[in-house]
């Protein structure tokens, strides 16, 4: 495994193609600064563009996975265009978690709050220590998480959204999971270890299935269901005239195990 250092993020590749990106603030928990954000948005374009990768893993140093955007820093510049600009760039970051061709699996202990519980959201998956806690809690300081309830309105049921965003209360990790914000709970000891029996899944997969599925599952939830269906007709097509698809299934009809090499 090599790893290289980044001033606010940290990521490790190893021989899978499996690739980690840490968040690395520890002192500010995690905190989305303007550098932190930069960094990571350079990270998941790089993750794009490697046609090796398989899995990203979304971790963070210290006692909590991300607690929202940096305060201090942006009540050091009060101004409309400043804060537009910084949303517009968290928002770009969100968005480049989705889009990336490959799954991104939310590694998530201690807190995640406002933007920070919204990454969990975006991230394709979610794995949370027993001891974890989220909220969206903008609104106790005044300040309504707009951008946060484009994530949970997409992945919890609406009104249990809702009510995170108007009481801005945390809830549990066994309370997210029952919500939907995360997939799967376990001790704070056994979470890496279930995190890599999701990536070990993911990977004996083929990529080009992972991918395409990927890009259908949320594109299609955009749309109303006879686009959906249309869309979803073309892309599983499409998918079946891939070799790897096409050697599952046979290997199916033969009674063997597939090679994808």
């Amino acid at each position: 495994m090599s790893t290289t250092t980044e001033a606010a993020v940290l990521r490790s590749r190893d021989a899978r193609g499996v690739i980690t990106l840490t968040l690395n603030r520890p002192q500010a928990f995690n905190s989305l600064s303007e550098e932190l954000l930069a960094t990571l948005q350079a990270e998941l374009d790089a993750v794009a563009a490697d046609q090796t990768a398989r899995v990203v893993v979304l971790a963070a140093a210290g006692r909590a996975f991300c607690a929202g955007h940096d305060l201090k820093e942006m009540r050091a510049d009060p101004s409309l265009g400043y804060y537009q600009r910084l949303f517009a760039q968290c928002g770009a970051v969100m968005l480049a978690v989705q889009r990336l061709p490959v799954p991104v699996i939310a590694r998530v202990h201690g807190v995640a709050t406002a933007a920070g519980c919204q990454l969990v959201a975006m991230c394709d998956l979610a794995v949370a220590a027993s001891g974890a806690r989220f909220a969206v809690s903008g609104v106790n300081l005044g300040l309504f998480c707009s951008t946060p309830s484009v994530a949970l309105s997409r992945n919890l049921q609406r009104k249990a959204a809702f009510e995170m965003l108007v009481t801005g209360e945390f809830i549990s990790a066994e309370q997210a999971l029952a919500k939907g914000l995360v997939n799967r709970v376990v001790s704070l000891e056994q979470l890496d270890a279930e995190v890599e029996s999701l990536v070990a899944s993911i990977v004996a997969k083929p990529r080009a299935a992972i991918a395409m599925g990927k890009q259908l599952f949320y594109r299609q939830l955009e749309t109303g269901i006879e686009a959906a269906y249309e869309d979803a007709v073309q892309t599983m097509a499409c998918n079946m005239m891939d070799a790897s698809a096409l050697e599952g299934v046979q290997a199916f009809i033969d009674k063997r195990a597939p090679d994808w090499r």
